[in-house]
């Protein structure tokens, strides 16, 4: 076998382990050569043990199958590191039970390491600390895997919800993508009873099932999975609410750190906010943070809670 054929080999089958299906057109875009070279190269992986399955239909193409006798994962020195500094950080995860499991994987990846890439990520973990802000919610790692292949493959999945009042539901939806934010993890998805996107809190969510159904391909109404949770987040409604009228540019509220909310314009120098939070000591705090003068409509228990904080501040300095 040449060495060009062989470093293309490797390059296939780095490409079958990046994603579940290929077709065989797209793999011969990649490698730069005919469709019918890439039969052969298949035929060549499956003669070194490689379970590489064939995909009907009129296009063709393949998938590369899991099974115990699986080969070893092929990865370069980014991929490597990168796995290895997350596992490094996976102590202040907000996924159940992972440190343990984090760590052994973590001494297995470093025994086959190259010894340059275990200097390397060495001398990552020897200059990393990592700060864990404890508590909130965490998410089972085995939900997680359920929803993760169910975005991966495109394939509908039904479980188990519980709302904000409690109130359990049972729930099918076609799954976009998975987003980490704030220490928690949310399931983009559509919403098949509801006919509309939805996000899910993953703590939230119980008894996944896969139904082997494939989900219709959707355009999201943002730029990724990631955008529209911070979108939705944004604009959930929260037990405490609160409207103010900002004597300040509309962009300049919203680049305000620790406020967020829902910004409006009212004119060049002037904006509504609308803003809420679970709690009303911290809703008190992040309208305090902004820095412009405002008029604020909310409940007496908020007007309560800064007056309160105003008297603290001013005894604070003297006043």
């Amino acid at each position: 076998m040449s060495e060009t054929t062989s470093g293309r080999l490797l390059e296939l089958l780095s490409l079958l382990q990046a994603r579940r299906d290929w077709p065989g057109r797209e793999l011969a875009e990649r490698l730069e050569v005919s469709r019918r070279t890439v039969r052969r190269d298949v035929e060549r992986l499956r003669r070194l043990g490689y379970p590489v399955e064939s995909l009907p239909g009129p296009a063709g193409g393949y998938r590369l199958a899991a099974g115990a006798a699986m080969p070893p994962l092929l990865l370069d020195d980014d991929e490597a590191i990168a796995i290895a500094v997350g596992l490094r950080t996976a102590a202040g995860s907000s996924v159940t039970g992972i440190e343990e499991t984090a760590l052994r994987a973590l001494v297995k990846l470093e025994q086959v390491l190259p010894a340059h890439l275990r200097r390397r990520v060495s001398a990552l973990g020897r200059a990393t600390v990592t700060l864990g802000m404890g508590g909130g919610p965490t998410a089972d790692p085995q939900i997680l895997s359920i929803l993760a292949a169910a975005c991966r493959d495109g394939e509908r999945v039904r479980f188990l919800y519980r709302g904000r009042d409690g109130a359990e539901s049972r729930r099918e939806v076609e799954p976009h993508s998975l987003v980490s934010a704030v220490r928690r993890w949310y399931l983009v998805a559509w919403d098949r009873a509801r006919e509309d996107w939805r996000t899910f809190r993953v703590d939230r969510i119980a008894e996944p099932s896969l139904t082997g159904v494939r989900a219709q391909p959707r355009e999201l109404p943002a730029a990724d999975g990631a955008a529209f949770v911070a979108r939705s987040l944004r604009e959930a409604p929260r037990r405490w609410q609160a409207r103010l009228v900002v004597e300040a540019p509309a962009e300049e509220v919203a680049r305000a750190r620790g406020v967020g909310g829902r910004v409006t314009p009212l004119g060049e120098r002037r904006c509504e906010l609308l803003i809420g939070d679970e709690d009303l000591d911290w809703l008190a705090l992040r309208i305090a943070m902004l820095d412009a003068d405002y008029t604020l409509e909310g409940p007496p228990e908020l007007l309560e809670r800064l007056g309160l904080l105003a008297r603290r501040l001013e005894r604070a300095v003297g006043g």
